[in-house]
């Protein structure tokens, strides 16, 4: 069962946010390689709106709509400083967006669940999406951090993924997505979550700089062809099969890309690739 985890900020506040009556997509086809083409096509949307959005608040509400197409009713966004405690940037700027029941955040604060909840210590050391109960089962978790968990878990926030977003100053920001049910993340929906929240990390920290624009770097028609099939969720084993390349190959090109736009992890690298528009979904 996984056990949810909610660096619950109270800031900004995106709309309040229903539970889905209608089925996820993944159950609205009936096989797997439909549902990719639904993920992929979805994402591209939450792309095109973004397109011209100039609010934070604005791309809350789009990403908190495009979350909801995964059965993500609640998400959260929380910016924190360089030795990562929460209430200090509570107090420093209003950056941090979520939508979480009231009730919880009242409890999360009350009981100083700010300064033991797990998902900060493992998010400083994890890039990738982690899902919630991977969180509560790792061996560093500690029974007391747990509760942090368990207690969501009364409040509706049972399932979940959380995505740590890491800044060249070496700035920490934590994307969390929340399900009111137990039920384990599929890895494609993981990944274009995953995606989705660097695409707003990336775009907000444009909001706040928006004289640091970079100049798109130039890509090889393959280094373009291995970033837009990460972009699409595909492994390095499944970009050689499509190219007819080998893996090897594959995670050459990808690399060049990664160092060409100066990005941390071939999703990095992806997320740049569209925002540059090299790539199109």
């Amino acid at each position: 069962m996984e056990r949810p985890l909610m660096t619950a900020v109270p800031l900004v506040r995106g709309p309040a946010a229903r539970v889905s009556d209608q089925f996820s997509l993944v159950a609205s086809t009936g096989f797997p390689n439909a549902a990719s083409e639904v993920f992929a096509v979805e994402f591209g949307r939450f792309l095109d709106r973004t397109d011209g959005v100039s609010q934070p608040e604005q791309l809350f509400d789009l990403l908190s709509a495009f979350a909801l197409k995964f059965d993500c009713p609640w998400i959260a966004y929380i910016p924190l400083t360089l030795d990562h405690k929460v209430l200090e940037q509570v107090r420093r700027g209003p950056a941090a967006m979520l939508n979480y029941p009231d009730e919880w955040q009242k409890r999360y604060f009350a009981m100083g669940y700010d300064r033991i909840d797990p998902i900060i210590k493992i998010g400083r050391k994890r890039t990738g999406a982690l899902r919630w109960s991977d969180v509560y089962n790792d061996a560093s978790t500690t029974e007391i951090e747990r509760r942090v968990f368990d207690e969501a878990a009364e409040f509706g926030l049972r399932s979940g993924i959380c995505v740590p977003l890491h800044g060249p100053d070496g700035s920490l920001a934590i994307m969390s997505f929340g399900r009111p049910w137990d039920r384990e993340f599929q890895n494609r929906t993981t990944t274009y979550l995953h995606l989705a929240a660097l695409h707003f990390h990336l775009k907000v920290a444009n909001f706040a700089n928006p004289t640091g624009i970079e100049k798109a770097p130039n890509l090889s028609p393959r280094e373009k062809e291995c970033i837009l099939w990460v972009a699409r969720g595909k492994s390095s084993w499944d970009i050689g099969m499509i190219l007819g390349i080998s893996v090897n190959t594959v995670d050459f090109h990808i690399k060049n890309v990664m160092r060409k736009l100066d990005a941390a992890s071939r999703t990095v690298a992806a997320i740049k690739a569209v925002n540059f528009g090299i790539i199109e979904l």
